[in-house]
């Protein structure tokens, strides 16, 4: 089984320099040892469960929490019963069909 969520943190209330605070976030993420990527946008959590991939995101939001007084929060899922390493395999997917139009 594969859960695979994009989400995105953003403290409120803080000002406009929140990449430190986000910073705990990602921390959080990249600590539970599941695959993971983040980008400008989103942070990527892949897992075996809803469970163990919602706790990472519920985690990562109550770390943004303990310093800004309000945390917005968006949140992607794709779940599919069947897949594994979806983190990778739809990237590169899109990459060999790239690659194709270049040869």
């Amino acid at each position: 089984m594969s859960v695979l969520v994009a989400f995105s943190v953003t403290p409120l209330g803080v000002g406009e320099d929140v990449g430190e605070i986000v910073a705990e976030a990602i921390r959080v993420v990249r600590e539970s040892g599941l695959p993971n990527q983040t980008d400008a946008m989103f942070t990527l959590v892949e897992g075996d469960s809803w469970d163990d991939v919602f706790e990472v995101v519920r985690r990562a939001v109550d770390a943004v929490a303990v310093r800004a007084p309000r945390v917005s929060t968006v949140i992607k899922v794709d779940y599919r019963p069947a897949a594994t390493n979806a983190l990778t395999d739809k990237v590169e997917a899109v990459e060999r069909y790239l690659a194709d139009d270049r040869a």
